[in-house]
């Protein structure tokens, strides 16, 4: 025993799995854009799925409001800064800012998108993408890749487990979107894919950050305060 952190894995063991969904997550976000953009109406699937969710009554509307609050600023305000906190106390700096910075790129990617769009829903509010679906389901990727970066499965295994959790996370947040009438399905999905995304970037971004050599403090095996951390997604 050393007391040295454990070396990384190759950088590439998870990417080469997310990265590919990246893709794919970000064509389906351009193809649903093009097909509804300017559009103030459900498409068809949304008028079907929309006819089974929306107007949801008690207990099934509350549990829809309260899966709403946590997109909300204040509710998305304390999940971060829930999150950020556990990862300073398990010594996972790099966590803690792909938290902040994962979140925020997935939030700012709808509402950069939401203009280009144009598609609108109840008195021309911009529907595309969902800011709240892709903000939670942005959320629980972080903490699935945090969740899974010391368990030692393979880069399929954690992938399934990341991808998972992002769907959970995504359909959630969806269904309570448009059980309270505030997006049609297809924003869902689009705010579930802008995520998907956006997030395995925001990863990437974040461990280039700080393998930079000229950021290491003299001594440290990384370029983040505290030594002990291992890259976010690898």
């Amino acid at each position: 025993m050393t007391g040295r952190p454990v070396p990384a894995a190759p950088l590439s063991s998870l990417r080469v799995w997310l990265g590919p969904v990246a893709v794919l997550a970000a064509l389906a976000v351009a193809v649903l854009g093009i097909l509804y953009a300017g559009d103030s109406e459900p498409g068809t699937v949304d008028a079907r799925i929309g006819a089974a969710v929306d107007g949801a009554q008690p207990p099934w509307r509350h549990a829809a409001v309260v899966t709403d609050f946590l997109g909300e600023p204040v509710g998305a305000a304390a999940l971060v800064a829930a999150t950020v906190t556990g990862c300073l106390l398990l010594r996972r700096p790099r966590a803690a800012v792909l938290t902040v910075a994962g979140t925020g790129m997935a939030v700012g990617a709808t509402k950069l998108l939401k203009p280009l769009v144009g598609r609108t829903i109840h008195d021309g509010h911009l529907s595309y993408p969902s800011g709240h679906t892709a903000f939670l389901t942005a959320l629980a990727l972080v903490v699935a890749l945090l969740a899974t970066g010391r368990s030692g499965l393979g880069g399929a295994a954690r992938a399934s487990l990341v991808l998972a959790a992002a769907a959970i996370a995504g359909a959630a947040m969806g269904w309570a979107q448009v059980a309270l009438g505030a997006h049609y399905p297809t924003d869902a999905v689009g705010g579930w894919c802008t995520a998907l995304a956006v997030t395995p970037a925001a990863a990437w971004l974040v461990d280039r950050a700080a393998d930079r050599p000229a950021d290491r403090p003299p001594g440290r095996p990384d370029g983040w305060p505290g030594g002990a951390d291992r890259t976010v997604c690898r």
